[in-house]
C-alpha cells in the first residue's frame, strides 16, 4: 500500500511539472509555472519546492537559447540586462526560502546563465578562458562530491530504515514520564525482526532521574541487571525481611531479581542519574509489568485492585482511613525529595558502599562486602586507542543466572575497535558517550536484500553455484544509540575525531564465548598453517603473511582517518 501510495504521489508531482512547465512555455516569464506549484494543495513544501525549480529551469534554458540565437542572428545584446537578470534570478532564489546547498546550488545557476556573458565581449574573453576553465572544473568536481555524499548519506538513511540492528532515542517507549525523569524501554526484539528471535525473552531499558529525586518503591516480574552509566544513587533493595541500601556511582553493576521490592534515589544536587537495565522476563518471553504496592492513584497501587472487604481484614483498618491513603499520591513514578529526605535514604552503614556482612554460602549482593565497579577491575584489552573492561561470571556469579557478561568499551577519539566477532554471544549495546559509525557484516541481510548478492566487496559462489554474500550494515553512533551485534557477526566500532566513543554492552549467551580478533597480532589468519592461506585465499602464503602481520597493534588501533593521516605523513618524510 504504501508502494502504492508513493508512486500515484510521483505520478501526480510529475504530471503537475509537465502542466506548469507547458504553461511556461506559453508564457515568457516563469510566474505563471510557479503560481501552478504553488497551488497544488497536496504537494508538500517539498515537492512544491522541486516543481518551482523544474519551472526555473527551463526559464533559464529558454532566456539562454533567446541570448544564443539573437548573437546568431545579428541582433542587438545588452551586458546590463544579463546583469538584471542575474540579480533577479538571485532574488529568486532568496524569495523560495532555500537553505545551504540548495541555495548554493541555485545561485549558482544563476551565474551559469547570466553571469558570465560579460565576458563574452572582445576583448576580455581571451583572458578569462583559462580561468573559467578553472572554475567549471572546480565546480564539477565540487558538485561530483556533493552528489557522492548525497548517495553516501540516502544508503546510510536507506540502512537506517531497514537495518533491524540499530535503535534510535525515536525507538525507545516511555514506560512512565513526570517532569523528574522517566522509563523508558525498546520494543520486543522478536517483534523487530526474526533475526533478532535470540534475544527475544531479553529486553533493554533506560532509567533517568532527576537531581534530588525518589523513584517510589515497585518489583517487576523480570529479572534486571543495572549498569549505572552517570551520576550518583542509592537502591534499597527489600528482600527477605531485611532491607539493603546500597550506595552506587559510575560504572557499579547491581542485580535486582524477579519479585524484588526495589526503590533508589538520586543523591547528587546537580547531576541526572542513568541507569541502563537488561531485562529477562520470567512470565511471558519478552513482556514484563512492573507492580508498584506502595502509591495511589498516579502510580496506581495493586492494593486498590482487592475488594474494601478483603483490605479492612488484612490491614485491619476501616474503609475511610484506606480510601484517604491510597487517594493522595497522584505524581508519578518519580517525585521530588527534600535535601533532609535524601540524606536519610542514602547509605549510612559502615564497611564501604556495599555493607553489607560476609554470611558464609551467600550470594551477591547480600552476601558482598563491596559494590562491584567495573572501572576498579583490570582492563581486558588497553592501549593508546582504547580500553575495554569485562565482567563475567568469573567474578560475578550472579551473572551465571542469566547468561551474561558486561563490557565497557572506551574508544580513544580517532580510533577503533576491532574487527572481531563474538563465537556465542550477542551483544545489546548502548552508546553512553561521544559519536562515531559501526560497520558490521551481515550475510542475513545480504540474502534478504539482495536474493545472495553482496552490495559490497565482491560475491563468492558455493558449491552449489549459488551466489553468497554479506551485507554491509553502516549505522551512525552517538550518544543515546543502541545496536545489536549478533553472535559470529564480524563488527568493528569508529570514534570520531572529535570525542571518544564509550560504549557498554551486555552480551548474552555468554558461556564459553570467545572473542575472536580478525585484525591485529593475535587475528585469526596468523594462527592458520602457511599451506591453509595459501589454499584459502588463493594467494602466495608470504603475501598474505606480510598483509595480516602489519598491524602490530591489539583489538583497538587507529582509526581510517587516523590511519590515512600518519600514512600520508610516512609519504611526504
Amino acid at each position: 500500500m504504501a508502494l502504492k501510495a508513493n508512486l500515484a504521489a510521483f505520478s501526480l508531482l510529475s504530471l503537475s511539472i509537465l502542466l506548469a512547465v507547458a504553461s511556461a512555455k506559453q508564457d515568457p516569464e516563469p510566474k505563471p509555472c510557479r503560481h501552478r506549484c504553488e497551488i497544488q494543495q497536496q504537494f508538500t513544501e517539498e515537492k512544491k519546492r522541486q516543481c518551482e525549480q523544474q519551472c526555473d529551469d527551463y526559464d533559464h534554458q529558454k532566456q539562454e537559447r533567446a541570448r544564443e540565437e539573437g548573437r546568431e542572428g545579428g541582433g542587438q545584446w545588452s551586458v546590463e540586462d544579463d546583469r538584471k537578470q542575474l540579480k533577479e534570478c538571485q532574488k529568486q532564489c532568496e524569495r523560495r526560502q532555500q537553505k545551504g546547498r540548495s541555495r548554493e546550488q541555485c545561485q549558482q545557476r544563476c551565474v551559469e546563465a547570466y553571469g558570465r556573458k560579460e565576458e563574452d565581449q572582445p576583448g576580455k574573453r581571451r583572458g578569462k578562458e583559462e580561468e573559467e576553465e578553472r572554475g567549471r572544473k572546480w565546480v564539477s568536481e565540487r558538485y561530483e562530491e556533493e552528489e557522492e555524499e548525497e548517495e553516501e548519506q540516502e544508503r546510510e538513511g536507506q540502512e537506517g530504515r531497514d537495518n533491524p540492528y540499530v535503535f534510535e532515542t525515536e525507538h525507545f517507549k516511555t514506560k512512565f514520564e513526570t517532569e523528574h525523569g522517566r522509563d523508558l524501554v525498546l520494543p520486543e526484539f522478536g517483534k523487530r525482526s526474526k533475526l533478532l528471535h535470540g534475544i527475544k525473552n531479553f529486553r533493554f531499558g533506560l532509567l533517568e532521574a532527576e537531581p534530588h529525586t525518589f523513584v517510589v518503591p515497585s518489583h517487576c516480574d523480570a529479572d534486571a541487571l543495572l549498569f549505572m552509566v552517570k551520576g550518583r544513587g542509592t537502591i534499597t533493595l527489600v528482600r527477605e525481611n531485611k532491607r539493603h541500601s546500597i550506595n552506587v556511582e559510575e560504572g557499579d553493576i547491581v542485580k535486582a531479581e524477579a519479585g524484588t521490592p526495589a526503590y533508589m534515589i538520586n543523591r547528587d544536587r546537580n547531576q541526572k542519574l542513568v541507569v541502563a537495565k537488561l531485562i529477562q522476563p520470567v512470565n511471558l518471553a519478552g513482556h514484563f509489568e512492573k507492580f508498584h504496592g506502595a502509591g495511589g492513584q498516579n502510580p496506581e497501587s495493586f492494593y486498590t485492585a482487592f475488594s474494601w472487604a478483603v483490605l479492612e481484614a488484612a490491614l485491619k483498618t476501616d474503609r475511610n482511613k484506606l480510601e484517604r491513603l491510597f487517594g493522595q499520591q497522584q505524581q508519578g513514578d518519580i517525585v521530588k525529595a527534600s535535601r533532609e529526605q535524601i540524606e536519610a535514604l542514602s547509605g549510612r552503614e559502615e564497611g564501604g558502599r556495599w555493607p553489607f556482612s560476609h554470611e558464609e554460602g551467600s550470594r551477591w549482593p547480600f552476601g558482598g562486602l563491596h559494590s562491584f565497579n567495573l572501572f576498579n577491575k583490570r582492563p581486558f584489552h588497553a592501549n593508546q586507542h582504547g580500553q575495554l573492561y569485562i565482567a563475567d561470571r568469573e567474578v560475578l556469579r550472579e551473572l551465571e543466572d542469566m547468561d551474561v557478561m558486561i563490557s565497557f568499551a572506551n574508544i580513544t577519539q580517532g580510533s577503533m575497535i576491532g574487527p572481531y566477532y563474538n563465537s556465542r554471544a550477542t551483544k545489546i549495546c548502548f552508546v553512553t558517550e561521544g559519536e562515531g559509525y559501526l560497520e558490521m557484516a551481515c550475510p542475513h541481510l545480504s540474502s534478504q536484500r539482495h536474493g545472495g548478492r553482496s552490495s559490497g566487496h565482491p560475491h563468492h559462489r558455493g558449491g552449489s553455484g549459488q551466489t553468497r554474500g554479506y551485507q554491509k550494515v553502516r549505522a551512525r553512533l552517538r550518544h543515546g544509540t543502541a545496536f545489536i551485534t549478533p553472535a559470529g557477526h564480524p563488527v568493528a566500532a569508529i570514534a570520531s575525531k572529535n570525542s571518544n566513543l564509550q560504549i557498554v554492552c551486555f552480551e548474552v549467551n555468554a558461556e564459553n564465548n570467545v572473542k575472536y580478533p580478525l585484525a591485529g597480532r593475535r587475528n585469526i589468519i596468523n594462527l592458520m598453517e602457511r599451506e591453509a592461506k595459501e589454499l584459502a585465499f588463493n594467494f602466495p602464503s608470504r603475501d598474505v603473511e606480510r598483509i595480516f602481520k602489519s598491524q602490530d597493534g591489539d583489538f583497538f588501533f587507529a582509526g581510517p582517518e587516523e590511519w590515512q593521516e600518519g600514512k600520508r605523513g610516512y609519504a611526504d618524510e
